[in-house]
């Protein structure tokens, strides 16, 4: 059993939506197909990844140093003990030799979209639900297959007014969400509220809007917008300030009671442990945002829960960004509390499979193989694309 090709191919996903720090104009993500010997059906079993938007594609740093790394190694040191499958942690430590520790930057995003794929591949030759597979292995064997989303959206765009506005939101809780999120620091924070406002008088009793700042603002800022924000009962007050100012953050729990979330921007678990431990997070209230794909994949993903458990955090705090049925997997088969879902923004590689609805704020997952990709049919195809 052996890895015989690595595949990637960057992928444009370029929109004229912005949020408070950047435009997505000449967005791209980097698609990467993980090709084995293993047979079913009379076709190679092949796992798919991709790393999820806000952060550009890494097809360089896939070519030039990590799909190397794996495909130089003798193919028997990156099996299982039992050597009935790959193992994702021997593949990982395989990509990471040579690579020092900190500065995290562009490369975990490489690392972590090929690690998706990895699991991807280990999923289908077990002929298992990526899910059932973490469940077993680092759970307590139970699956919990209906799984919290939120509704991403409500961008800064041209044209875009109080009733677009409105219709986007309606267009979200009419899907079955019951959570919605809009941007805020694209505009003045009167104009801003005035927004929440227009969104607000959409949502119905139980439903709830969360706010998200992508790190743009100063320590000043982001306390003239808590103070602002604290008379709405939101869903939670996302990212005030650089995602690395931990300082900021603690500062702002004594402006903000309600729920602050943060994290998708840190890509290491030493990076997750210091906002633990100095960003003033509280475990009652708050929520963690790390972003697998983003961030050296699963294998890493699992090093942070550890660390949170160590540090008295439940794995229900955390509530991914990135909209992918890879955090979806992690959430039903690791206890996480939700995902974040992009409706109709990034597509093909948001969303779910076909035939998953959204019911009262919740979606269930089916009984698929791996990730689940081969059931979105728009997404898969392109991914075929590349593998075949």
């Amino acid at each position: 059993m052996k890895i015989v090709e690595i595949r990637e191919k960057t992928i444009p996903i370029s929109s004229p939506i912005r949020n408070a720090y950047i435009d997505f104009s000449k967005m791209t993500l980097s698609l990467v197909a993980v090709v084995t010997d293993v047979i079913r059906n009379g076709k190679p079993v092949i796992g798919y990844g991709f790393n999820s938007n806000g952060r550009y594609g890494q097809g360089k740093l896939m070519r030039e140093r990590f799909i190397p790394r794996i495909m130089e190694a003798d193919p028997a040191t990156l099996m299982s003990d039992t050597g009935e499958n790959l193992d994702p942690h021997k593949i990982w430590n395989c990509m990471f030799t040579n690579e020092k520790p900190g500065g995290h930057g562009e490369r975990s995003v490489a690392i972590g979209t090929i690690d998706m794929a990895v699991w991807d591949a280990v999923a289908k030759i077990a002929d298992k639900p990526l899910f059932r597979l973490l469940a077993d292995r680092y759970g307590n064997g139970e699956a919990n297959c209906k799984i919290f989303v939120y509704a991403a959206g409500g961008y800064y765009y041209p044209g875009q007014d109080h009733e677009k506005l409105k219709d986007e939101m309606r267009s979200y809780i009419d899907r079955g969400y019951t959570v919605v999120k809009k941007k805020i620091g694209g505009a003045s924070l009167d104009e801003d509220l005035r927004r929440i406002d227009s969104i607000l008088s959409v949502l119905q009793d139980g439903q709830k809007l969360a706010v998200d700042a992508n790190g743009r603002f100063d320590l000043d800022t982001a306390i003239k917008y808590a103070k602002a924000l604290s008379q709405y009962d939101l869903f939670w007050y996302e990212e005030a300030g650089d995602p690395l100012d931990f300082e900021l953050q603690a500062t702002l729990r004594n402006y903000y009671k309600n729920p602050m979330a943060t994290g998708e921007n840190l890509f290491s678990m030493q990076d997750a442990r210091n906002l633990i431990r100095h960003g003033g997070m509280r475990p009652d209230r708050d929520w963690l945002q790390f972003d697998c794909a983003l961030s050296y994949g699963l294998v890493e993903y699992l090093r942070t829960l550890d660390m949170l458990k160590e540090h008295g955090w439940s794995a229900s705090r955390c509530i991914p960004h990135g909209g992918h049925q890879m955090s979806l997997n992690i959430a039903a088969g690791l206890g996480l509390g939700g995902n974040e879902s992009y409706p109709d923004l990034f597509q093909p590689y948001g969303g779910f499979p076909d035939g998953v609805k959204v019911e009262a704020g919740y979606v269930t997952l089916p009984e698929l193989p791996g990730i689940g990709f081969e059931n979105k049919s728009d997404l898969i195809c392109e991914m075929r694309k590349l593998a075949e």
